[in-house]
């Protein structure tokens, strides 16, 4: 069994709100998002195509693109249909194009905002959004001795620490209801605020903050805290955290728990 992803990047303009455009159209200024398409099946024998992507690029024009431009044009005259029921209309959509293959549909509403929506629990949608804070740590470990934790650690064993940027993506899972999901994107980032950026931002991870007191503030133990720090406040507000994905750096990143959820 194998799974296919393609993204169908389109714009909204002001001009032709509620139709769509290519993102290498001229006259597209406005809005650019991405519409992921996930498929999964077995690949021809010959062909070794699962789905031909020009397909899906069509099936995407065709069928959801449209759906999606109302969707945004009705936002702007005030409407309040939730996104989660958007996103179940262009699953329901592109099934019949695609032959049944698609498990799930992402919409990426700006590089750091995205819903999705899977075939196989349409009663539920996912939304993720990344934050950020700036910390300072010192990876270090009292039952190690000081060469121990130099060797181990290298220049992260600074007794007087370093600084990140620290990127955190938070995924949580709503559960849609007739009216739309009662949990949006400002749920999740009153949330985070409270509970993650103003308990770590601009501190010192190992000698203001008392999670990280004991705790070698790792990007593992990073992710693990800030999920734990979450998990219970999203649960009360009427949604599930999935997980927490922490970037230390560009190239370094943690997700916990560990997910097959993309």
């Amino acid at each position: 069994m194998h799974e296919l992803s393609r993204r169908v990047r389109f714009s909204l303009s002001p001009a032709r709100l509620g139709g769509v455009a290519d993102a290498s159209d001229d006259a597209a200024v406005g809005a650019f998002y991405e519409l992921e398409v996930t498929c999964r099946g077995e690949p021809n024998a010959v062909t070794g195509y699962l789905v031909n992507i020009s397909v899906i690029d069509e099936a995407v024009r065709t069928h959801a693109l449209g759906l999606l431009g109302d969707a945004v044009a009705g936002w702007v005259a005030g409407s309040d249909r939730a996104a989660g029921d958007v996103l179940v209309s262009v699953v329901t959509a592109l099934q019949p194009p695609l032959a049944g293959a698609v498990i799930a549909v992402r919409w990426w509403l700006s590089p750091y905002h995205w819903i999705r929506c899977e075939a196989n629990r349409m009663d539920r949608i996912l939304l993720s959004r990344q934050f950020e804070f700036s910390a300072a740590h010192r990876l270090h470990c009292p039952q190690y001795s000081l060469k121990e934790n130099r060797d181990l650690f290298g220049k992260c064993n600074n007794p007087t620490g370093h600084g990140h940027n620290y990127k955190v993506e938070t995924t949580v899972s709503v559960g849609l209801e007739p009216a739309g999901a009662a949990f949006g994107f400002a749920d999740l980032q009153r949330l985070v605020q409270e509970h993650v950026i103003e308990r770590f931002d601009h501190k010192h991870l190992n000698l203001d903050t008392p999670e990280f007191a004991e705790l070698n503030p790792s990007v593992e133990h990073i992710a693990r805290v800030c999920h734990e720090s979450l998990a219970a406040p999203v649960a009360a507000a009427g949604a599930t955290l999935e997980y927490v994905t922490v970037w230390e750096t560009d190239k370094t990143s943690c997700r916990y728990p560990a997910t097959l959820i993309p």
